[in-house]
């Protein structure tokens, strides 16, 4: 048997899956993880990411550099120019980042799932009611980053960011498995809540970026914070950021998941559906032509 055959078979055992990545310390392995990944040593480095290629399909065919100093600047690679294309219609929401499509649909009242029969409701994981009855019958998807994707995530439309609400917590693994056996596991994990507006319309738009196991770090380069374990929330930062369609917002520093919330009236892009794979700067969510740009 090859050894990705192997590999692919140990991470299908659901129960060892759960135990390697969730029965753990996970809140001192995350730490741990910081620390290695940030040692600047080539050749560390070039044996730290031959290790990681054995259990992921890691490609760095399309990063902007080939060597690196330590596993943190592989882990944030950024991109050669043009290899991400960003779609300019203006009813299409594009993808914010490299990710496989999780739960997605319209919010009941105030609730979504994280996986069948899994609910979690929007107040809990935004901290604050009054923000969650804001979004109340708008929609929602869960767009899930794998440990080798492109971690930098962008603005999907142009936008006007007004708050950014850090909230720390745990750093349960955000896989399929876990999301079937952790109840309300989004609400539980450190994630940042990304307020703004479309600039064209006035729309809302939220983007709740989700830390996990290894990766209880957030940088947006609109927030002069190191958003981490360390920087206890929930934390409200006021900001002032206009960003154009594709710019980057920010990045993890490995695999993780983000939850956009959009209004009701955007629909998911028909070529997509639970379990697609898309990249940032794909079509992702499509405004009705039934609906009126300036809606708010």
């Amino acid at each position: 048997m090859k050894l990705h055959q192997l590999r692919d078979r140990l991470l299908l055992q659901e129960d060892l899956n759960f135990l390697l990545t969730n029965r753990i310390p996970r809140i001192l392995l995350t730490h741990l993880m910081g620390w290695y990944s940030r040692i600047r040593s080539p050749w560390l480095t070039r044996l730290s990411i031959r290790v990681w290629r054995l259990f992921t399909d890691l490609d760095l065919d399309e990063a902007r550099q080939q060597h690196f100093e330590s596993l943190r600047d592989c882990f944030i690679r950024e991109l050669k120019p043009g290899a991400r294309p960003i779609d300019q219609t203006p009813e299409i929401l594009a993808c914010p980042c490299d990710a496989i499509v999780g739960a997605h649909g319209l919010l009941q009242a105030t609730q979504a799932l994280q996986a069948k029969g899994m609910p979690y409701r929007l107040e809990e994981l935004l901290g604050d009611p009054a923000l969650a009855r804001e979004h109340a019958d708008f929609r929602y998807i869960t767009l899930r980053l794998t440990s080798s994707m492109y971690h930098r995530f962008h603005a999907p439309h142009d936008m006007d960011v007004k708050r950014v609400t850090y909230i720390s917590g745990d750093t349960w693994n955000v896989n399929p498995i876990a999301l079937r056996r952790v109840q309300r596991l989004f609400c539980r994990n450190e994630r940042a809540v990304i307020e703004a507006r479309l600039t064209a319309s006035g729309h809302r738009i939220t983007l709740v970026p989700v830390a996990a196991v290894l990766v209880a770090s957030i940088r947006l380069h609109f927030a002069d914070v190191l958003l981490h374990l360390r920087y206890r929330g929930a934390n409200p930062i006021p900001c002032s950021a206009h960003l154009s369609k594709g710019q980057e917002v920010g990045w993890f520093e490995h695999g993780s998941t983000i939850i956009l919330l959009v209004p009701g009236h955007f629909e998911l892009a028909d070529h997509l559906d639970e379990g697609s794979t898309v990249r940032m700067g794909q079509p992702l969510m499509t405004r009705r032509t039934d609906t009126p740009l300036s809606q708010h």
